[in-house]
């Protein structure tokens, strides 16, 4: 489906990030897989060079970035121009009431989140721009939706993905790009891990320790959606925030009534 395409995953050494860049290497697309610890994206794209797929194990920190602008410069030089950003990069917000959680924590968990995406998007925009052509996905999640008490953290920097998927959605709508947040579903990673062993965990986090097997998402459906979205048939649904249980072909069929009551977009109801 993405012969040809290239992308860069942000976050891709493990976790839901491991998964999509897995996911879009092997429907074709040529890989660079960027996150800050060299040993995670070396093994990454190792495994994606067992499988036959094109990759490049490029160490980073997504809040950098003159670094970020060398990995965009590196990839396109050694596997072609970016069609496809994955803001994916992300730290554990601290866990607890807000007046006692340290607060270079909880602002480091906003700032490697958006700014990261933030940063990789400024770097590469102008090239897709100029090409016409290119998406971004930004890994959100529904904690971004709906308040999470003595986790505002983690809940701040995933509403402020979806609404810069959003904005850049709008900007660019007339030119050739399209923007989107998904949501991956509830996937067992060292974020989640790190949320159930923090001290003083809300009585709804210790909950998901007895939660029902078919609670959980595997990562590979974050990979499929990403393969779909990379694909280009899902292009009007620029702007939105999908989950993996979306049908995003009856969304496809719904778009005018989408559009007009500005369904699957942060909005105040008043």
């Amino acid at each position: 489906m993405l012969d040809g395409q290239v992308a860069i995953v942000s976050g891709g050494g493990r976790g839901i990030g491991l998964a999509i860049s897995k996911a879009l290497a092997e429907a074709g697309a040529g890989v660079a897989v960027v996150a800050r610890s060299g040993p995670d994206v070396e093994a990454a794209a190792s495994a994606i060079r067992s499988a036959g797929g094109r990759t490049l194990a490029l160490p980073a920190d997504v809040t950098d970035l003159a670094r970020i602008r060398e990995v965009v410069d590196r990839t396109e030089r050694e596997l072609g121009p970016v069609t496809l950003l994955v803001n994916n990069a992300g730290t554990p917000g601290p866990v607890g009431p807000d007046w006692e959680v340290d607060a270079a924590d909880w602002w480091r968990c906003v700032e490697v989140s958006v700014r990261g995406a933030f940063v990789c998007s400024q770097a590469i925009l102008p090239r897709m721009l100029t090409r016409g052509r290119g998406r971004i996905i930004n890994v959100a999640s529904r904690t971004g939706v709906g308040p999470r008490a003595f986790l505002t953290g983690t809940s701040v920097a995933k509403t402020a993905l979806i609404r810069f998927a959003e904005g850049l959605a709008a900007e660019t709508q007339a030119r050739g790009i399209s923007v989107f947040a998904i949501h991956p579903g509830a996937v067992r990673t060292d974020m989640i891990a790190a949320y159930l062993q923090a001290p003083g965990s809300p009585q709804w986090l210790p909950a998901l320790h007895q939660a029902a097997e078919d609670f959980w998402a595997p990562p590979e459906a974050a990979g499929a959606l990403c393969v779909r979205l990379a694909a280009g048939l899902y292009d009007p649904l620029s702007g939105r925030f999908l989950a993996i249980t979306d049908n995003l072909d009856d969304l496809l069929a719904r778009l005018e009534e989408i559009e007009k009551r500005e369904l699957y977009v942060l909005r105040l109801q008043t």
